[in-house]
């Protein structure tokens, strides 16, 4: 007769190993922590969102911690510039987590439809500045005049501590204030927070090592394509 214990666990082997993503298999060799900081930055875009009909994720890399707003949304649309991750994600999609992925750069136009949500993490910091204005006007431009954005990024301050490699890439990270003041530009109400690894709070934002931004009720300007 088997261990009654060894019954509850047949469940484990139901489900077919699964692949990590580009961007989740090289923090997993690289830095694992690195999961434990994703995956709370997505949670939390997951509770805001909670609800929402139809989310675009702009920017999305490999798209795996994105299933943490599929648990909560009705319908997730990705979008990248690069086709080698729009590529991973087609290979490894999973028909009980469908996801629309699709090759995009939001900097060139708006996505083709309106969204109740949309999130962008770790993307602004690599926009060169000078196409700040496009990319924030063509997010709001994909967005319902009653939709949400959220947009994370790390703060300027945390540039002290990151890897030369990161810093290379990092061409615009912003101070708490400098982000509130470009939400501001697109958004009448803008909601700040910021985290420390994995920790969300609303403390002090100089000493903040990630900054998240939520903007809602957009201004008139920005309510058309």
């Amino acid at each position: 007769m088997p261990y009654q214990g060894e019954q509850q666990f047949e469940i484990f082997n139901q489900d077919q190993p699964t692949e990590l993503g580009l961007m989740r298999n090289h923090d997993w060799h690289i830095d694992p922590r690195r999961f434990a900081f994703t995956f709370s930055r997505y949670k939390f875009v997951s509770k805001m969102f909670q609800n929402y009909d139809q989310v675009l994720e702009v920017g999305c890399g490999d798209a795996m911690a994105t299933r943490l707003v599929q648990q909560t949304v009705n319908s997730v649309t990705v979008i990248d510039f690069d086709p080698v991750f729009i590529a991973d994600i087609a290979r490894r999609q999973n028909p009980r987590w469908p996801i629309h992925a699709k090759q995009h750069n939001i900097l060139d136009e708006p996505v083709d439809k309106l969204f109740d949500g949309i999130f962008s993490l770790d993307v602004l910091e690599h926009i060169n500045p000078t196409e700040e204005h496009n990319f924030m006007t063509n997010i709001c431009q994909s967005l319902k005049p009653t939709g949400t954005t959220i947009i994370g990024l790390p703060s300027l301050e945390s540039q002290t501590y990151a890897s030369e490699l990161s810093k290379q890439g990092h061409i615009n990270c912003k101070t708490g204030d400098q982000l509130r003041n470009l939400m501001h530009q697109y958004f009448n109400t803008v909601f700040m927070f910021s985290m420390n690894d994995e920790v969300l709070h609303t403390g002090f934002l100089p000493m903040s090592h990630y900054l998240l931004a939520i903007g809602c009720h957009k201004r008139l300007e920005s309510a058309t394509i």
